[in-house]
Formats: structure tokens, sequence, C-alpha cells
């Protein structure tokens, strides 16, 4: 009997094993097939194609074409985003099968039901709106489907593209004939236009996969007919074999002024390439020329390099490092990603980025790029485009398009993230921040009022002397409501060395832990009175509820959020400014300083190691530093503390060989670094954004 296809490293073996059963198999009335090259290597795509294409089935190599796509792809999202990769976009259509459908019909019944089953109750034809008469008979005639023979069903709904699940090729295999589609159904969509304003993965290059101009043996690649949609993707696949440069063009838009850190695809929408010559090649090269290339033209790479260490907490990050201007550029795409929620590729470049940061001489070559763990050949490209034109095209792209400058506006006010922006555009149709007060102000939650309200004034960045002032003020109030013990530490950007700050960070400790329980809500309570705080916008409790303990290891609902410290989020305004007379006044005075954002955070003793190590990187340094606790360790950590995964049992790495604290908060964050098995980084060398 016939195995189903087993993508391993007996895949050759077992998928031209052909037995009697998968000898009966026929797929010759199915519409057109995609095989999706994700996570196969290119002899298993070879192989796979070669296989389905033996059965009958007519292969394409354009997504457009298709009707069924099948690969490794086990979840919804991740099936629409590989479509969307490839340029088409498509709306959810997918349906719930009903309970009984989901089983398949028991062996012996499903001999004889089974070709009923396909040939009666799910058959559908080609829609004949798509083609002509003529291309309708080409089809059949090079399928091999008789003239008056329905097709395989795809779905209820014309114009339709099914995504299925490899384990349905292997189970028809198995069963020696074609099985109902609708429980391996991943995904199904209505092919449509590229919204307006939307991201797009770009133009997927398949780095494992090369598919060769000539289909496998046996298969068919069918002449089929595409809609309007196909045209311009056809134009913009024939443009890509063509020069890729531009007219130089001005580096001020839309993300010229903001280096966001939040947020990016792997892949970029294709160039358009037709006004300028001179463009640079696509990038290619042989194998041979490959690693002569690496010989003579690279530096003497860092260890990290060498070793390919892969989390940004292994490695040094300054805060302007010399690729500076190149991953400004990336960073622009990575904010593009996030405000059309690609968090697949908001992660890939990221990663890349911070590869970028940490390598300590100025690119030459696209050879470099290539060196350095997280990055592909994708952000080569995007390097070489850059180098050769001074400007990459998709930035272009995502600065000239007017929906992602209204989102942008969106998610710059406090309390709105991506998902919230885009609500705000595409649901309620509101295009700016007007249209948010005139149409929706009832709508908000309190701290997206307060932030709409101080918009302008919170967009201002705020000086390392007004930082200290205010960090100042905060650990007097400190002292006030408790005793003179109470120290602080000023984190975030400021502790990394930036000149300006968006908001103000400060962690508040005492040597004596019952001194920190309820900190937070007193001092809020006496900053509130003398009328620094204007609005506390939140105010969390967490750590003095567990008794100051780290967080426990797991607890059912998931993570944690962000930080689990005790902590208050509030609007600060300095209450000190030129008083006029009595006789000038009418009234109230009205405080003329900038409103400002202020996190405070109150740590016990025993984790301020912690503590500081959390609100001192930045973004993707704390989260590579999760990963390595995580994967590395063992351990969950956060600004609470550690614990191990396993047990739940709590890691204090901050006590001494003889189980005493540390003396300051500067060895305990040593202390941290040591106990994690991390060579020790100034905080300006955690700057990986």
């Amino acid at each position: 009997m016939s195995q189903p296809i087993s993508l391993n490293p007996k895949f050759r073996q077992a998928a031209e094993g052909a037995g009697k059963r998968s000898a009966t198999l026929s797929l010759n009335n199915l519409p057109p097939v995609f095989v999706l090259p994700t996570h196969l290597t290119p002899p298993e795509l070879h192989v796979l194609e070669e296989k389905i294409a033996r059965l009958g089935a007519p292969l394409t190599h354009d997504v457009a074409e298709a009707k069924i796509v099948i690969g490794k792809v086990e979840t919804k999202r991740r099936a629409e985003f590989e479509l969307r990769c490839r340029r088409l976009w498509t709306d959810d259509i997918t349906k719930q099968v009903p309970a009984r459908d989901v089983n398949p019909l028991p062996k012996k019944r499903r001999k004889l039901e089974a070709p009923q089953d396909i040939t009666q109750k799910t058959v559908i034809r080609i829609d004949d709106s798509t083609e002509s008469e003529d291309e309708s008979q080409q089809f059949r005639q090079n399928s091999g489907v008789p003239e008056q023979e329905p097709i395989l069903e795809v779905s209820g709904v014309r114009d339709s593209v099914k995504v299925l699940t490899l384990k349905w090729l292997n189970d028809s295999l198995e069963a020696g004939e074609a099985l109902p589609m609708c429980r391996y159904t991943v995904y199904e969509g209505r092919p449509k236009e590229r919204p307006a304003g939307s991201g797009t993965p770009a133009q997927v290059v398949d780095s494992n996969v090369a598919r060769t101009s000539s289909s496998p043996t046996g298969s068919r690649i069918v002449p089929y007919s595409r809609d309007d949609r196909a045209g311009p993707i056809l134009e913009r696949a024939k443009a890509d074999t063509r020069s890729s440069g531009r007219h130089p063009r001005s580096a001020t838009g839309l993300f010229a002024s903001k280096s966001h850190p939040r947020a990016h695809t792997r892949y970029g929408p294709p160039a358009r390439n037709e006004r300028m010559t001179g463009s640079p090649k696509l990038l290619r090269r042989t194998t041979s020329e490959h690693d002569e290339s690496l010989i003579s033209d690279l530096p003497e790479m860092p260890s990290w390099v060498k070793e390919n260490k892969k989390y940004a907490c292994e490695r040094l990050t300054p805060i302007n490092p010399p690729n500076i201007a190149f991953i400004d550029q990336l960073k622009k795409i990575r904010l593009s990603r996030v405000l059309t929620i690609d968090e697949v590729g908001v992660r890939a470049y990221s990663t890349s980025i911070a590869s970028l940061a940490a390598y300590p001489y100025p690119l030459t070559s696209t050879n470099e790029v290539l060196a350095l763990p997280g990055c592909d050949a994708k952000i080569a490209h995007l390097f070489h485009e850059w180098k050769a034109n001074g400007q990459i095209q998709v930035i272009e792209d995502v600065e000239t398009d007017p929906a992602l400058r209204v989102l942008q506006l969106f998610y710059e006010i406090w309390g709105v993230g991506a998902t919230t922006a885009r609500e705000f555009y595409y649901d309620n149709g509101w295009r700016d921040l007007d249209d948010i007060v005139e149409h929706g102000w009832d709508s908000l939650s309190r701290v997206q009022q307060i932030g709409v309200k101080y918009f302008e004034e919170l967009q201002q960045k705020i000086s390392r002397q007004e930082v200290e002032s205010i960090a100042e003020i905060i650990a007097q109030h400190a002292r006030k409501v408790r005793d003179d013990g109470i120290e602080y530490c000023i984190v975030g950007g400021y502790r990394r060395g930036k000149q300006e700050s968006g908001d103000v960070d400060v962690i508040l400790s005492h040597r004596d832990e019952i001194q920190t329980l309820g900190l937070i809500r007193d001092v809020v309570a006496s900053l509130e009175t003398d009328g620094w705080i204007t609005h506390t916008l939140l105010i969390a409790m967490g750590g003095t509820k567990r008794d100051q303990q780290p967080i426990p290891a797991w607890r059912p609902g998931g993570g944690h959020g962000f930080d689990t410290l005790d902590k208050a989020l509030v609007v600060w305004q300095d209450i000190d400014f030129p008083h006029l007379s009595s006789s000038q006044m009418s009234g109230k005075p009205k405080n003329p300083n900038l409103h400002r954002r202020v996190d405070i955070i109150v740590s016990p003793w025993r984790t301020v190691g912690c503590a500081i190590v959390g609100w001192t990187g930045a973004t993707t340094f704390e989260r590579d530093l999760r990963r390595y606790a995580k994967n590395v360790k063992g351990w969950k950590f956060d600004s609470s503390g550690i614990r191990i995964r396993v047990t739940g049992e709590i890691v204090n790495l901050e006590l001494g060989e003889n189980g005493e604290q540390a003396a300051t908060w500067q060895e305990a964050e040593k202390r941290v670094f040591k106990g994690f098995g991390l060579e020790w980084r100034e905080p300006w060398e955690r700057c990986t954004e």
C-alpha cells in the first residue's frame, strides 16, 4: 500500500512508492493547483509538485491562477498571510463545517459512497464569467477532463481560492481517492483588489526554494484566464525583471521625522521600475563567487557574528551605530507593518534591525548584510537598492499613502494602538483629530480623551535637565510619605543616553521592604495634592497584592502584560510658572507649562536589579532578554524577578556568595547580568529598538 507524501529525509522514497490504492487516485478534475513552497526545501517542493502532476492535477506556478493552494500551513492567519505575501488579497469566506461533515466516512462506506458525493453533492463548474468559451474548452482539453464532466468542488462561492493543509493529499493517497476537502480547509477567500492603505508583505523571495522555469515531469501549467485583478500583477512581475531605479526624491515625508520604536513584514512591495535606467541589478551569485567574496570583501567579523548569537542581549548596541541611516529606513518600513497589523513582519524587521545596529562597521556590500544573524536576502536587497539609489521604493510608497498618514496620526495618540487606529479610520471614517472630537468623543476611553486633549504637548520631547528635575520631585514626595531611605533611579531612554526623551521613567525602592508596600498609592496622592500630577491614567498594585513576590511562572489565562510591579502612569505638569499680579488676573491663572508623560515604578530592594534591567533596555533588547531567559535558561523573567518555568521556584540572582543583598542598585544590576551568564553591558550599550 502506498504511503502518503512525507516531507522528511526519506521523502523521495515515500513519494515514489506508488502502490495499488494511490494508483487509483486521480486529481484531473481539480481546478488549477498551486503548491506553497513555505517550509519546503527545493527537492521536497519539486518531488511534491511532480507527484501532484502525475495524479493528473493541473499545476500552476502563478498563485493568481490557482483555485486550490496546498501547503504546510495549519492556521487561517498564516494561510491568509502567505497569499498576501504573493500579492493575492482576499476576503475571508471560510465556512464553518457542520459537525456531521467533519468526520470522514467509514472506510467501507467511503469506498462506495465517496465517489458519488464527489460528482454529485460537492461539484461546481468553472465560473465562465472569468474566461471565454474557447478558454474553458482549452482548459478541459489540457487537463484531460471531458467537456461535460464537472470538476471537484472548490467551494459554494464562485471565484474563491481554498488553502488546504498537506494532510489532505496524504490522506487521499492513503484512501486511494480524493477525500472531501471540508475538514482539511485552513482558509478560503475571494480574491479582491489590494485594499487602499494596506501594507503588503511584498514580493515573496522564497529564499529556500528556486522554482525552475520548466514544470516538473508530467505537470501541466494551465493557460488559465485571469480576471482584471491579474493584469497589474502580471505587469509588475514583468517589471521586476527589468530595472528597479527611481528618480531621486526627498527623504522627508510621513515617517521621516519620527523613528518609532514599536513597530514591519519580512518583505516589502515590489519596486515600480519604469522611471529610471541604470538601476541596481538583482543580486545573483554562484556558490563559488559567494565563498570568494566572503573571504576577500568582508572585514574581520565580530565574535557574535562568528558564533551566530541571535539575541540582542548578547551584543553591544550603541545609541548611534555606524549604519544608523540605513537602519532608520528599515524602521520606517517596520512602522508601516505595525499599522497594518503584520506581526510576523514586525518581528522579522526588528530582528534584522537589531543585528544591523550591533554591527560595528559601516556596511559596504550585500555580503556583509547576508553574514549577519537575522538578515536575509530581502534585507540585502533593500540595502543594495538604498546604496545604489539613495532611497527605497517601498518607503516612497508608504510615505505617499494617505491612509497610512492618518493611521500614524491616530497611532501617536496616547492610549491608541494600531488596531484602534484602524478602527478609527476604517470603521468610523475619521480622518483627523477634529473628527474624533466632533464625532466620537463620548466613545473614547478616559485615557484616549486625555491623549487627544494634550496630543501636541505630549509629542514634545523632554530635555535631560527636565527629566532629572521631575525625578527629584518624585523622590522628595516619596521620602515625605515614607522616610529618607527612599532611593531612585531614572531608567528608559534617559539612562541609555538620549538627549531628549518622550516620557520619564523613575524606579523607587527602599532597603526595608515594608516601606515599598503600597508606596505607589501614597506617592501619587501626595503629588496630586500639590498639583504636579494633573491626571492619573493608571495605578497598578500587582506587586503589593503578591506581597512583592515575582510573578508566577504560569497561570491560567495567558500572559501577564507589559509589567507586574507597582506602578502609576500619570500626566505631569510643572506647577512653577511666573504669576501675574492681582490687578492683571481675572480668575485663576492658567499654567503655561507643557504636560508630560511620567511613569513611576516601585520595586522591593530584593529584586531592584531585575527592575532596573527590565526598564533600561530598548524594546528589542528587552524582548530578546525574555526570550533568552526562556529558551536558554528555562526561566521566566520580568521586572518583578525570575522563576524557573518548570517548577515555579524563585531564582534570586541578586544575592551574593554569602547570601547578602547588593550594597547598591548598580551592583544588583550587574549581578543579574552575571547570573544570566551575559557579558555586562552599560545602559548606553543596550540601545536595541
